[in-house]
Protein backbone atom coordinates (compact mmCIF):
# COMPACT_ATOMS: atom_id res chain seq x y z
CA UNK A 1 0.00 0.00 0.00
CA UNK A 2 1.13 3.06 -1.12
CA UNK A 3 1.50 6.25 1.36
CA UNK A 4 -1.79 8.78 1.29
CA UNK A 5 0.01 11.83 1.97
CA UNK A 6 3.01 13.06 -0.62
CA UNK A 7 6.02 12.28 1.43
CA UNK A 8 8.65 9.33 1.76
CA UNK A 9 9.53 8.71 4.80
CA UNK A 10 7.68 6.55 7.92
CA UNK A 11 6.49 3.38 7.84
CA UNK A 12 2.84 2.19 9.39
CA UNK A 13 3.40 0.83 12.79
CA UNK A 14 -0.39 0.84 14.32
CA UNK A 15 -2.54 -1.89 14.14
CA UNK A 16 -5.88 -0.68 13.62
CA UNK A 17 -8.45 -3.85 12.43
CA UNK A 18 -9.74 -3.69 8.63
CA UNK A 19 -13.12 -2.44 8.30
CA UNK A 20 -15.70 -5.19 8.01
CA UNK A 21 -18.61 -5.21 5.58
CA UNK A 22 -22.28 -5.18 6.57
CA UNK A 23 -25.61 -4.65 4.87
CA UNK A 24 -25.81 -1.33 6.88
CA UNK A 25 -23.37 0.30 4.62
CA UNK A 26 -25.46 -0.37 1.26
CA UNK A 27 -26.52 3.27 1.47
CA UNK A 28 -25.67 6.29 2.90
CA UNK A 29 -26.61 6.60 6.67
CA UNK A 30 -27.27 9.92 8.44
CA UNK A 31 -26.69 10.50 11.73
CA UNK A 32 -27.11 13.34 13.84
CA UNK A 33 -24.42 15.17 15.56
CA UNK A 34 -24.32 17.62 18.38
CA UNK A 35 -23.13 20.79 17.93
CA UNK A 36 -22.63 23.62 19.89
CA UNK A 37 -24.07 27.20 18.57
CA UNK A 38 -22.22 30.40 19.62
CA UNK A 39 -24.79 31.50 21.89
CA UNK A 40 -24.51 27.94 24.04
CA UNK A 41 -26.99 25.89 22.59
CA UNK A 42 -27.35 22.69 21.63
CA UNK A 43 -27.93 21.89 17.56
CA UNK A 44 -28.46 18.39 15.94
CA UNK A 45 -26.83 19.02 12.79
CA UNK A 46 -27.18 15.51 10.22
CA UNK A 47 -23.98 14.13 8.38
CA UNK A 48 -23.86 11.70 6.40
CA UNK A 49 -21.14 9.89 8.63
CA UNK A 50 -20.32 9.39 12.40
CA UNK A 51 -17.45 9.86 14.34
CA UNK A 52 -15.96 6.25 14.61
CA UNK A 53 -16.96 5.19 11.59
CA UNK A 54 -14.78 2.99 9.41
CA UNK A 55 -15.04 4.50 5.67
CA UNK A 56 -12.68 4.29 2.27
CA UNK A 57 -11.93 7.54 1.91
CA UNK A 58 -9.87 8.74 -1.58
CA UNK A 59 -6.64 10.33 -1.75
CA UNK A 60 -5.54 11.63 -5.57
CA UNK A 61 -6.39 8.24 -7.56
CA UNK A 62 -6.42 5.69 -4.88
CA UNK A 63 -9.04 4.68 -2.35
CA UNK A 64 -7.63 3.55 1.60
CA UNK A 65 -9.47 2.13 4.62
CA UNK A 66 -9.85 5.18 7.08
CA UNK A 67 -11.58 5.82 10.72
CA UNK A 68 -13.42 9.24 11.40
CA UNK A 69 -12.07 10.72 14.21
CA UNK A 70 -14.11 14.43 14.15
CA UNK A 71 -17.06 15.60 12.19
CA UNK A 72 -17.31 19.16 11.94
CA UNK A 73 -20.52 19.49 10.95
CA UNK A 74 -20.73 23.36 10.13
CA UNK A 75 -17.96 22.73 7.41
CA UNK A 76 -19.19 19.80 6.12
CA UNK A 77 -15.41 17.76 6.46
CA UNK A 78 -14.25 15.04 8.80
CA UNK A 79 -10.90 14.64 10.45
CA UNK A 80 -10.05 10.71 9.53
CA UNK A 81 -6.98 8.38 10.58
CA UNK A 82 -6.02 5.74 7.54
CA UNK A 83 -5.68 2.22 8.88
CA UNK A 84 -2.57 0.89 8.90
CA UNK A 85 -0.81 4.53 8.89
CA UNK A 86 1.34 6.53 11.54
CA UNK A 87 -1.06 9.18 12.88
CA UNK A 88 1.11 11.96 10.91
CA UNK A 89 -0.89 11.07 7.86
CA UNK A 90 -4.54 11.83 10.06
CA UNK A 91 -5.94 14.65 8.17
CA UNK A 92 -9.30 16.94 7.50
CA UNK A 93 -10.73 15.77 3.96
CA UNK A 94 -14.32 16.90 2.17
CA UNK A 95 -17.29 14.73 2.04
CA UNK A 96 -16.49 14.22 -1.60
CA UNK A 97 -13.32 12.10 -0.76
CA UNK A 98 -15.20 9.41 1.77
CA UNK A 99 -17.59 6.31 0.64
CA UNK A 100 -19.48 3.94 2.51
CA UNK A 101 -17.58 0.39 2.96
CA UNK A 102 -19.73 -2.02 0.73
CA UNK A 103 -18.86 -4.91 -2.13
CA UNK A 104 -19.36 -2.22 -4.88
CA UNK A 105 -16.62 0.09 -3.49
CA UNK A 106 -14.36 -2.31 -2.67
CA UNK A 107 -14.43 -3.62 -5.72
CA UNK A 108 -13.80 0.29 -7.24
CA UNK A 109 -11.03 0.19 -4.23
CA UNK A 110 -9.45 -2.77 -6.23
CA UNK A 111 -9.81 -2.16 -9.90
CA UNK A 112 -8.13 1.58 -9.28
CA UNK A 113 -5.26 -0.34 -7.46
CA UNK A 114 -4.89 -2.46 -10.20
CA UNK A 115 -5.22 -0.27 -13.08
CA UNK A 116 -1.41 1.68 -10.66
CA UNK A 117 0.40 -1.12 -10.22
CA UNK A 118 4.02 -0.06 -10.93
CA UNK A 119 4.75 -1.47 -14.18
CA UNK A 120 8.47 -3.27 -12.63
CA UNK A 121 6.96 -5.72 -10.60
CA UNK A 122 10.54 -5.93 -8.96
CA UNK A 123 10.04 -2.34 -7.40
CA UNK A 124 10.25 -2.85 -3.20
CA UNK A 125 7.73 -0.88 -0.64
CA UNK A 126 10.94 1.40 0.15
CA UNK A 127 11.28 2.24 -3.14
CA UNK A 128 7.70 3.11 -4.24
CA UNK A 129 7.38 5.37 -0.71
CA UNK A 130 10.63 7.33 -2.12
CA UNK A 131 9.37 7.40 -6.17
CA UNK A 132 5.83 8.74 -4.51
CA UNK A 133 7.55 11.82 -2.90
CA UNK A 134 7.84 13.09 -6.51
CA UNK A 135 3.98 13.44 -6.68
CA UNK A 136 3.48 17.46 -7.29
CA UNK A 137 1.44 19.30 -4.72
CA UNK A 138 -1.63 21.52 -6.17
CA UNK A 139 -2.99 23.69 -3.77
CA UNK A 140 -6.83 23.86 -4.75
CA UNK A 141 -7.91 27.34 -3.11
CA UNK A 142 -10.41 26.77 -0.34
CA UNK A 143 -13.10 29.18 -1.93
CA UNK A 144 -12.89 26.32 -4.98
CA UNK A 145 -12.92 23.78 -2.17
CA UNK A 146 -16.40 24.79 -1.55
CA UNK A 147 -17.32 23.85 -4.98
CA UNK A 148 -16.57 20.29 -5.00
CA UNK A 149 -18.51 20.01 -1.14
CA UNK A 150 -21.53 22.05 -2.27
CA UNK A 151 -22.16 20.01 -5.90
CA UNK A 152 -21.24 16.75 -3.30
CA UNK A 153 -24.19 17.74 -1.10
CA UNK A 154 -26.48 18.54 -3.96
CA UNK A 155 -26.15 14.80 -5.68
CA UNK A 156 -25.67 12.62 -2.71
CA UNK A 157 -28.04 14.50 -0.54
CA UNK A 158 -30.34 16.28 -2.93
CA UNK A 159 -30.38 13.99 -5.71
CA UNK A 160 -28.96 17.04 -8.05
CA UNK A 161 -27.49 16.69 -11.33
CA UNK A 162 -25.50 19.72 -13.19
CA UNK A 163 -28.15 20.18 -15.97
CA UNK A 164 -26.26 19.41 -19.48
CA UNK A 165 -24.91 20.94 -21.50
CA UNK A 166 -22.59 23.31 -19.46
CA UNK A 167 -22.15 27.19 -20.53
CA UNK A 168 -19.38 28.07 -20.40
CA UNK A 169 -18.26 24.86 -21.52
CA UNK A 170 -14.62 23.13 -20.19
CA UNK A 171 -13.23 23.82 -23.79
CA UNK A 172 -14.09 27.23 -23.48
CA UNK A 173 -12.97 27.70 -20.38
CA UNK A 174 -9.41 26.85 -21.33
CA UNK A 175 -9.69 29.06 -24.49
CA UNK A 176 -10.21 31.81 -22.26
CA UNK A 177 -7.47 31.00 -19.74
CA UNK A 178 -4.95 31.07 -23.11
CA UNK A 179 -6.44 34.84 -23.93
CA UNK A 180 -5.85 35.60 -20.37
CA UNK A 181 -1.89 34.35 -20.99
CA UNK A 182 -1.60 36.23 -24.02
CA UNK A 183 0.23 38.90 -22.92
CA UNK A 184 2.97 36.65 -22.00
CA UNK A 185 6.29 35.90 -24.29
CA UNK A 186 5.70 33.51 -26.94
CA UNK A 187 7.38 30.99 -24.81
CA UNK A 188 5.26 31.26 -21.54
CA UNK A 189 2.05 30.94 -24.12
CA UNK A 190 3.36 27.87 -25.70
CA UNK A 191 4.12 26.40 -22.79
CA UNK A 192 0.11 27.75 -21.90
CA UNK A 193 -1.19 26.20 -25.21
CA UNK A 194 0.65 22.69 -23.84
CA UNK A 195 -1.26 22.76 -20.51
CA UNK A 196 -4.50 23.65 -21.91
CA UNK A 197 -4.38 20.49 -24.72
CA UNK A 198 -3.26 18.19 -21.90
CA UNK A 199 -6.11 19.38 -19.56
CA UNK A 200 -8.45 18.98 -22.05
CA UNK A 201 -7.49 15.88 -23.17
CA UNK A 202 -6.77 14.19 -19.05
CA UNK A 203 -10.32 15.65 -18.78
CA UNK A 204 -12.09 14.00 -21.86
CA UNK A 205 -10.47 10.52 -20.57
CA UNK A 206 -10.44 10.70 -17.08
CA UNK A 207 -14.63 12.02 -16.60
CA UNK A 208 -16.18 8.61 -17.18
CA UNK A 209 -13.32 6.49 -15.78
CA UNK A 210 -12.63 8.86 -12.30
CA UNK A 211 -14.67 12.12 -12.13
CA UNK A 212 -18.41 10.90 -11.80
CA UNK A 213 -20.53 9.91 -9.60
CA UNK A 214 -22.44 6.25 -10.11
CA UNK A 215 -25.58 8.39 -10.15
CA UNK A 216 -24.06 10.57 -12.99
CA UNK A 217 -23.24 7.48 -15.12
CA UNK A 218 -26.86 7.70 -17.17
CA UNK A 219 -26.45 11.14 -18.21
CA UNK A 220 -23.42 11.02 -19.40
CA UNK A 221 -24.10 7.98 -21.62
CA UNK A 222 -27.05 10.18 -22.96
CA UNK A 223 -25.07 13.27 -23.02
CA UNK A 224 -22.29 11.82 -25.29
CA UNK A 225 -23.91 9.15 -27.18
CA UNK A 226 -23.40 11.25 -30.25
CA UNK A 227 -19.49 11.03 -29.45
CA UNK A 228 -19.62 14.32 -28.31
CA UNK A 229 -16.70 15.40 -26.66
CA UNK A 230 -16.64 15.47 -22.90
CA UNK A 231 -15.11 18.66 -22.52
CA UNK A 232 -17.83 20.71 -24.92
CA UNK A 233 -20.41 19.39 -22.38
CA UNK A 234 -19.42 19.53 -18.59
CA UNK A 235 -18.23 22.62 -16.97
CA UNK A 236 -15.65 24.40 -14.54
CA UNK A 237 -17.61 22.00 -11.69
CA UNK A 238 -16.16 18.96 -13.49
CA UNK A 239 -13.08 19.99 -14.33
CA UNK A 240 -12.12 21.22 -10.76
CA UNK A 241 -12.72 17.13 -9.99
CA UNK A 242 -10.20 16.85 -12.18
CA UNK A 243 -7.32 18.89 -10.21
CA UNK A 244 -8.21 16.21 -7.05
CA UNK A 245 -6.54 13.32 -9.09
CA UNK A 246 -3.77 15.53 -11.01
CA UNK A 247 -1.19 14.69 -8.44
CA UNK A 248 -1.06 10.84 -9.04
CA UNK A 249 -2.16 10.97 -12.83
CA UNK A 250 1.00 13.06 -13.20
CA UNK A 251 3.46 10.60 -11.33
CA UNK A 252 1.87 7.88 -13.44
CA UNK A 253 2.43 9.81 -16.90
CA UNK A 254 6.48 9.13 -16.00
CA UNK A 255 7.07 13.07 -16.68
CA UNK A 256 11.00 14.31 -15.30
CA UNK A 257 10.82 15.91 -12.10
CA UNK A 258 11.92 19.21 -13.94
CA UNK A 259 9.16 19.20 -16.18
CA UNK A 260 6.71 18.61 -13.44
CA UNK A 261 7.73 21.71 -11.26
CA UNK A 262 7.54 23.67 -14.24
CA UNK A 263 3.84 22.09 -14.86
CA UNK A 264 3.02 22.78 -11.24
CA UNK A 265 3.32 26.48 -11.86
CA UNK A 266 1.33 26.47 -15.18
CA UNK A 267 -1.74 24.35 -13.09
CA UNK A 268 -1.51 26.54 -10.16
CA UNK A 269 -1.47 29.43 -12.37
CA UNK A 270 -4.78 28.44 -14.38
CA UNK A 271 -6.32 27.57 -10.66
CA UNK A 272 -5.82 31.50 -9.89
CA UNK A 273 -7.52 32.14 -12.92
CA UNK A 274 -10.46 29.71 -12.10
CA UNK A 275 -10.93 31.34 -8.41
CA UNK A 276 -10.78 34.65 -10.12
CA UNK A 277 -13.42 34.27 -12.36
CA UNK A 278 -15.35 31.38 -10.44
CA UNK A 279 -18.52 33.90 -10.66
CA UNK A 280 -18.05 33.40 -14.18
CA UNK A 281 -17.97 29.89 -14.59
CA UNK A 282 -19.91 28.35 -11.82
CA UNK A 283 -22.56 29.17 -13.28
CA UNK A 284 -24.82 25.12 -14.10
CA UNK A 285 -28.03 24.57 -12.99
CA UNK A 286 -28.69 22.13 -11.01
CA UNK A 287 -31.65 18.95 -11.98
CA UNK A 288 -33.22 15.80 -10.83
CA UNK A 289 -31.92 13.02 -12.56
CA UNK A 290 -35.59 13.39 -14.32
CA UNK A 291 -35.15 16.70 -15.71
CA UNK A 292 -37.00 18.20 -12.81
CA UNK A 293 -36.87 20.73 -10.15
CA UNK A 294 -33.92 22.99 -11.26
CA UNK A 295 -32.57 25.24 -8.71
CA UNK A 296 -29.20 27.62 -8.69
Amino acid sequence: MKSPINSNSGSATDDDESATISDEYDATTETDTDVVSKDGAVESVSTPFRQGEKVLAYHNLRIYEAKVLEVDSKEKRYYIHYLGWKQKWDEWVGIDRLMNINNENLQKQKALENELKPKNPNMTKGMKRKTMSKLIDIHIPSSLKKHLVNYSEYITHMGKLVKLPCSPNVDDILKMYLEHRSNKDGRELDLAGEVVSGLRCYFDKALPAMLLYKTESQQYQQATANQISPSKIYGAEHLLRLFVKLPEILYNANIEEETLRELQHNLQDFLKFLQKKQSLFFLSTYETPDGSCTIE
